[in-house]
């Protein structure tokens, strides 16, 4: 079990900040310029009978609350080495809040950031260093990170529990912040949504939400995994799982299985027929993630995409982007396989038709020239990444939404992969953990400087800086590309576009 990192600046019993929060008081850690307060629980420890229950909030107490470590996370085990250091915590609270403010206790009505932490919807943690939210209040804004029920106790369809619980716990978070934060000199009315890849998927989900317009008032998505799992694929994979573990496909079967075992069987039931890695990719491509925000006629009615076209969250402003090549690495392993197949033969593998395929390469030359693996990789990072962009842009039409792209190559990973923009967003090149492996030596620290100016001035003034979609269709800032980190091109996803 890898142990929750330290927070920067621990402070004596005598200058310890304390806010009364709706729940009880909270003490938590002074810091150089503000303070932090880890794992406030925002709903019950979602064990027991409430394992697979909506959230349930916290008993009340009444005596200080130490809150100077983080909270016990859904990600369970030893993740291993991650793109993004995102450590498992043991514990059963796992729905926590951790809160970072310049202003604890005080009447200052700052503008609040809250993060969604990616990972697939079946791992991930908010108790990352990265996520300190120490450059947001060196800039003035109080920062949140919460989290959530993951895999199948999160997002799988029981007979018998309700739907949805890893989105319930957005919304139980997200309603805790609009309950607390004014106590920790946030103002509920100046709310800005951020997640990554899941995360992002996860905040263009809340965005698509009618339930949930009340709780923010402005969205990033970085690299937004969108996920809409049908209740047929979710039935389907329940099945499956509760044929693994030899119980009904009920909450009280599911509920009679060890919560490691059923993780273990959980990875079992996701595992792809074929031992081809090109037909692992195309059915990954074809069946969409295995967990995730579930269209279950309740709580989600209609997919986000048509949501977003309907109009929901039109007056909410968005910006959203990916890396280049947001799976690409992952496609380096496959080099030797690939080197003689061509590329266009190779995307007919994963389903593509001859006319859009022939569209694709023409549109991709350069990507073709570093061989079949990278236009194998940029396919699947325009199909699960890029070409969304475009539809969520067009979805909301006139709604005032700005698009981004992160271009700068990692120098240990060689590529503008996933997760890459993370470091730079929250202006932590100098985390002690992580950065080198993922981003190498020598990073310019004015890329770090530009990505992160641009989300202060988003979630202070809902304006991003450059001009938005409904203003120039295609208008496309990009990130990394020169000396002034300022370049707008014209149709900076020209080349996704024969998937759109």
């Amino acid at each position: 079990m890898t142990d929750a990192p330290a927070v920067a600046a621990a402070s004596t019993p005598t200058d310890a900040p304390v806010v009364e929060t709706a729940s009880g008081p909270v003490r938590g850690l002074r810091r150089d310029g503000s303070a932090a307060f880890l794992g406030i629980p925002f709903a019950q420890a979602p064990v027991g009978p409430l394992r697979f229950a909506a959230p349930v909030p916290p008993e009340p107490w009444t005596e200080v609350r130490d809150a100077v470590e983080y909270g016990a996370t859904a990600q369970r085990g030893d993740p291993g080495v991650t793109l993004i250091p995102e450590p498992s915590v043991p514990g059963d609270a796992t729905l926590n809040v951790n809160v970072f403010t310049p202003a604890p206790g005080r009447d200052a009505a700052l503008p609040v950031l809250v993060w969604i932490h990616g990972g697939g919807f079946t791992a991930g943690s908010p108790a990352s260093p990265w996520y300190d939210g120490a450059a947001f209040n060196r800039d003035g804004v109080v920062t949140v990170s919460l989290s959530y029920r993951l895999g199948f106790d999160g997002f799988g369809l029981i007979d018998g529990a309700v739907s949805n619980r890893g989105v319930r716990d957005w919304l139980a978070g997200l309603e805790w912040v609009q309950r607390n934060i004014a106590a920790f000199g946030g103002d509920p009315s100046r709310v800005t949504l951020a997640g990554q890849s899941a995360g992002g998927g996860a905040v263009l989900t809340l965005l698509g939400m009618p339930q949930a317009q009340h709780l923010f008032h402005a969205v990033w998505a970085l690299s937004p995994a969108l996920t809409n799992v049908s209740i047929a694929r979710a039935g389907t994979l329940s099945a499956k799982l509760a044929r693994l573990a030899g119980v009904p496909a009920t909450r009280d079967g599911f509920a009679s299985v060890d919560e490691g075992r059923l993780l273990a069987l959980r990875e079992e039931a996701e595992k792809p027929a074929s031992g081809d890695p090109l037909d692992g990719i195309r059915d990954m491509l074809a069946e969409g993630l295995a967990w995730g925000p579930m269209l279950d006629g309740e709580l989600l009615e209609r997919p986000t995409l048509e949501a977003l076209a309907a109009g929901v969250g039109a007056d909410k402003p968005l910006v959203i982007g990916t890396t280049d090549d947001e799976f690409t690495m992952a496609t380096d392993g496959m080099k030797g396989k690939l080197r003689l197949v061509p590329a266009g033969v190779a995307l007919s593998r994963l389903g593509m038709g001859g006319a859009r395929r022939a569209r694709y390469l023409a549109a991709n030359r350069a990507q073709r020239a570093k061989g079949t693996a990278a236009v194998v990789g940029r396919y699947v990072t325009d199909t699960v990444f890029r070409a969304p962009v475009v539809r969520v842009a067009r979805a909301r039409a006139a709604a005032p939404t700005w698009v981004y792209r992160f271009v700068w190559v990692s120098r240990s990973i060689g590529w503008a992969c996933h997760c890459l923009d993370v470091p730079f967003w929250w202006d932590c090149l100098d985390s002690p953990v992580g950065i080198e492996h993922l981003v190498g030596t020598g990073a310019p620290p004015a890329l770090a400087d530009a990505l992160h100016a641009a989300a202060v001035s988003f979630v202070r003034t809902g304006e991003a800086g450059w001009p938005t979609w409904s203003q120039r269709a295609g208008a496309t800032r990009v990130f990394g590309a020169g000396p002034s980190e300022r370049d707008v091109v014209a149709d900076g996803y020209a080349s996704a576009g024969p998937l759109v």
